[in-house]
């Protein structure tokens, strides 16, 4: 017994249950107080949603970084030399992107130690995605892009 308690204003509760028609569940109470639901919750800087994408945390890091541009914005109308607001981006809002990117690659090298073969990089992921998004606008005369 470690004499920790455990506060209820500061817990959430968040089921993650992907049948059609989940049952409803009961409020979950805890020495008579109600701990709420939640769709999504933040834990070690990680937004983690109910349907367990990615869309949430996504958007936060993008509003991170738009959040940063306003401030580069704010530079460039103050005539900065972009090798002053290249530095600023690299050191504020570049950094804000890598970190999860550094993160989620992570989970690649694990997932490789736990098959045993090498796995593409996330860099060489997109990039093959992308070229092979770009052959089939390419094969399509019906595409909207076909043309540029």
């Amino acid at each position: 017994h470690n004499n920790l308690e455990l506060n209820t204003l500061k817990t959430v509760e968040m089921t993650v249950d992907f049948r059609r028609k989940p049952p409803a569940l009961p409020p979950l109470t805890i020495k008579n107080s109600t701990v709420a639901a939640v769709d999504s919750f933040k834990f070690l800087g990680t937004n983690i949603s109910q349907d367990l994408k990615w869309d949430i945390h996504i958007d936060s890091i993008v509003k991170k970084a738009q959040q940063r541009l306003y401030f580069l914005r704010q530079l460039k109308k103050f005539n900065l030399p972009q090798a002053l607001m290249t530095q600023f981006y690299s050191a504020v809002i570049d950094s804000v992107l890598k970190s999860d990117i550094r993160r989620l690659q992570r989970s690649v090298r694990t997932a490789e130690r736990i098959i045993g073969v090498h796995l593409p990089n996330l860099q060489d992921l997109y990039i093959s995605r992308v070229k092979k998004q770009a052959g089939n606008i390419i094969q399509d005369p019906s595409h909207s892009g076909h043309n540029l």
